[in-house]
């Protein structure tokens, strides 16, 4: 199971924030909610995106983009624009000086701006854990990225734009499916592209001996593999494979592996109260000691306190902007 696979099967596929943004010039929404990844879609009007460090980019009627977090990132009406609305962790929102906007800008059903009926009309889909799966499929993305319309599917903005404007029963299940499809075809886009993709396994797809030896890890994780098994089976030489894979990916094949398993592991810690011993077998570690001291180097805390922690993605971030407030 392939990353993306993962993604839509595991935690983080689930109770995702989604909001209908609609906003009258003059606006400049500083978003420092630290999401692990975010998407905007552009209705009506013209918004221009800007990433701490960046220079701003205009997403017209028809596109989207995306932006990986932590960093924050701004959508404004023009550029050079001051803010006019924060929006913290949880997705509180606040003016510069402080003063609480959820009750004033909310319009209804998923609808907040500062209009109820903006000239620019933003849907946004926001993944706020930061947790394991999640961040190897946003590694499949640039920091941040702009994807013109014929490079959406047009019948999936409409299904999610429906979701956030009429009630029904099931509708935040509907919407994080929907979401999840749009992200995976947004992957799929970024990975096609001839060039500007980062290494990482979306990469890593577009060459076939490494969409090979990734194919095998993301199937077998917990088996005993090698550089020269992946070799064998991929009809190369061990150099041949090496090398490859660190170009296209950005890691050698075994480094790579430990962050795959450990984002399955994290996954299973999240959704499961199977032992820290069971996942670490699962996952392909011989005991839960050594399984735990390199979780604990890649996390920064041991399976259980990760567990516990409330950026596990079985934990939906607190804040009073949220979906329900919507409604």
């Amino acid at each position: 199971m392939d990353p993306m696979s993962q993604f839509l099967t595991g935690p983080r596929a689930q109770a995702a924030f989604a909001l209908r943004v609609v906003m009258d010039p003059p606006f400049c929404i500083d978003v420092q909610d630290r999401a692990a990844l975010t998407v905007i879609i552009a209705i009506r009007g013209q918004a221009w995106i800007a990433v701490e460090g960046g220079e701003p980019c205009p997403l017209r009627p028809g596109q989207a983009a995306t932006v990986r977090g932590p960093a924050p990132y701004s959508v404004t009406d023009k550029p050079g624009r001051a803010p006019t609305v924060v929006i913290d962790a949880g997705q509180s929102c606040r003016t510069p000086a402080g003063e609480h906007l959820e009750l004033t800008m909310s319009h209804g059903l998923r609808t907040w701006g500062n209009s109820p009926s903006g000239q620019t009309v933003l849907l946004i889909g926001t993944y706020q854990s930061s947790a394991a799966a999640g961040q190897l499929v946003a590694s499949g993305l640039p920091v941040f990225a702009v994807f013109d319309e014929h490079d959406t599917d047009p019948a999936l903005r409409k299904v999610l734009e429906r979701e956030l404007t009429h009630f029904g029963l099931g509708q935040a299940a509907a919407l994080d499916r929907v979401l999840d499809l749009l992200l995976l075809h947004l992957v799929r886009v970024a990975a096609d592209r001839a060039d500007g993709i980062a290494p990482g396994w979306a990469a890593g797809t577009r060459d076939p001996v490494v969409a090979r030896a990734l194919a095998l890890l993301h199937e077998l994780p917990s088996a005993p593999w090698t550089v020269a098994e992946l070799a064998r089976r991929a009809h190369v030489s061990r150099a041949t494979m090496a090398a490859r894979f660190h170009t296209a990916v950005g890691q050698p094949p075994m480094a790579y592996l430990t962050q795959w398993r450990l984002a399955l592991a994290a996954d299973r810690l999240a959704s499961s109260t199977a032992t820290t011993a069971v996942i670490a077998e699962e996952v392909g570690y011989s005991n839960a000691f050594t399984f735990s001291a390199a979780f604990s180097r890649v996390y920064g805390t041991s399976p259980t306190g990760y567990r516990r922690s409330p950026h596990a993605p079985k934990m939906q971030a607190s804040g009073t902007l949220t979906n329900e407030a919507k409604t």
